[in-house]
Order: structure tokens, then C-alpha cells, then sequence
């Protein structure tokens, strides 16, 4: 995974495009393709500042849809 570089991840049914922000190791954008609301994901950094393995990436995708509200389609 290079920086700048944007992957997709598919995670329990829910599709992001993933990308890593040039000089912030250990930084990562979700966008959430298949969410209610174009655009809307979150970020997720490891501590310390270390590449993330495919296994925390997909735990950093269930927390954050464990907290969006089925309603709204956004963390509340």
C-alpha cells in the first residue's frame, strides 16, 4: 500500500475506497461507497505511526459501523 495511492475494501457487505495521505504514516481515509450519503467515512491511524495490517483496517471499518445510526446513516 503506497501513499496516495486508493484501494477498495469490502468489509461485511459495505464497500470503501481507501486511501493513505502522502507523509502521515500509519494514516487512512474510508470513504464509504455504498453508505446513504456520498462522501462521508472517517479516518483511522495506527499508534504508533506503523502501516496497518488487513486485519486492523477491516476492525477500524466495524467500529465505525457499529456507531453509525441506521436512521441517519451517520455516527451520532
Amino acid at each position: 500500500m503506497v501513499a496516495n495511492e486508493s484501494w477498495r475494501m469490502s468489509v461485511d457487505g459495505e464497500e470503501f475506497e481507501v486511501s493513505r495521505p502522502d507523509g502521515k504514516p500509519g494514516t487512512y481515509n474510508f470513504m464509504w461507497l455504498t453508505g446513504p450519503d456520498p462522501g462521508y467515512g472517517f479516518g483511522f491511524s495506527t499508534h504508533p505511526p506503523v502501516p496497518a495490517d488487513t486485519e486492523q483496517l477491516e476492525e477500524a471499518v466495524r467500529d465505525f459501523l457499529a456507531q453509525v445510526d441506521p436512521d441517519t446513516g451517520h455516527i451520532g
